[in-house]
């Protein structure tokens, strides 16, 4: 049977992956090597330098694709690496749409190193489609949508967006980090370019930093095929190997995640302390309907906002946490907890942050694996210290 007729937990478990023709090892081997043997200048097995080819990563992105539906994967050395190849295959002059609540590293990307060298960006809100049209210009050439949006988890419709790009011949690329493929496969809905900062959820384990690409378009492929040989960032195989073990359990984690998320986020929104929580799961979250038909669940991240506007009384209760670790990233096995406006967040404009609502009395949570009650219980002491 192909992997493409496979449910999800058996693609994660197999697709990609196939026992070792030598020793019949059931894992994928460490290929750790530089470089490989030829019989004669040109010809080989396949494999010439380990920068451009290594079948321990050839075998992560066969994985990572089949869980997108999508026929071509590359894998970079992070996430970041992944969104610094797509924006390379633009040039001065050209520009980009995105939302105006994104990943702190996306943003300084952007506006930092893009923006000096001639790539324009807007930076717009994306929940509504009708703001989208007045901003395509003749050199628009990508619209560049996170969804859940981080950390606010707008939900933004990915096959609404998808119309649009095809109307006007433009690229769309979509950050599905926060929901991972178990839950949302943007392929699927139109969009041309999947990335994922592999760190997050596919890793899970909070030992790896990698970045993924899936597309569709053989063209497409070989033109960032060629920028992710050309400039390098590429993982090598040791984290290609802990990734490919963290995929095989990436169905389970993410049912546990999405449990322990809709717990916490249904008791935040009963605390007295708590303003406001932002989970798509909850019925009064603006994007309920769209989150409920692009993707299976809801995912494990939660942000939610204090009654109190002080930071200090914040950073207590960052602070004061038993289970929660204060940190940056997500998607591990651990719940963490992050202050967006400090932390991840911290490269945008303070105006800004405030726009898209990422206030100082703002936290968010990523919600792990560890036993749902334990966490209402670390959540429940620290709000009661402040």
């Amino acid at each position: 049977m192909e992997h493409s007729e496979w449910q999800f937990g058996t693609k994660a478990i197999h697709a990609g992956v196939t026992p070792d023709p030598t020793t019949g090892a059931i894992m994928t081997p460490i290929y750790q090597t530089s470089t490989y043997v030829q019989e004669y200048p040109g010809k080989h097995h396949g494999y010439a330098y380990a920068r451009g080819k290594n079948p321990t990563r050839d075998a992560l992105q066969k994985s990572i694709a089949a869980l997108e539906n999508g026929k071509h994967c590359l894998c970079f050395s992070s996430g970041m690496g992944a969104i610094d190849a797509i924006v390379k295959l633009l040039k001065s002059g050209d520009e980009i749409i995105t939302g105006n609540d994104l990943y702190g590293g996306t943003y300084r990307m952007f506006t930092k190193i893009f923006h000096p060298l001639g790539i324009h960006f807007h930076f717009i809100d994306l929940s509504d489609t009708a703001n989208i049209e007045k901003y395509i210009h003749h050199n628009t050439k990508l619209i560049w949508i996170e969804t859940p949006t981080n950390p606010t988890m707008q939900i933004i419709d990915i096959q609404a967006y998808s119309k649009i790009a095809k109307k006007y011949g433009l690229l769309l690329a979509v950050d599905n980090t926060f929901a991972s493929p178990y839950l949302q496969n943007p392929l699927s809905l139109g969009a041309d370019i999947v990335m994922h900062s592999v760190t997050k959820y596919l890793g899970g384990h909070s030992d790896v930093v990698m970045g993924a690409l899936v597309m569709n378009n053989n063209e497409l492929y070989e033109k960032l095929s060629f920028i992710h040989n050309s400039c390098g960032a590429t993982p090598g195989p040791m984290d290609s190997f802990l990734v490919l073990r963290g995929i095989k359990t990436l169905h389970l984690r993410m049912e546990r995640h999405c449990f322990n998320g809709r717990k916490t986020a249904e008791f935040l929104s009963q605390h007295n302390k708590v303003e406001k929580v932002y989970w798509p799961g909850l019925p009064n979250h603006p994007n309920y309907n769209i989150a409920k038909k692009q993707m299976k669940d809801f995912g494990g991240m939660v942000s939610f906002t204090l009654k109190t506007a002080s930071l200090e009384k914040t950073f207590q209760l960052a602070s004061s946490f038993r289970v929660f670790s204060l940190a940056e990233s997500l998607g591990g096995v651990e719940s963490l907890v992050n202050h967006p406006a400090t932390m991840t967040h911290a490269s945008i404009p303070k105006a800004e942050r405030e726009k898209a609502g990422v206030t100082d009395n703002l936290l968010r949570l990523s919600i792990g694996v560890e036993d749902y009650q334990d966490l209402i219980n670390d959540l429940s002491q620290a709000l009661e210290k402040i």
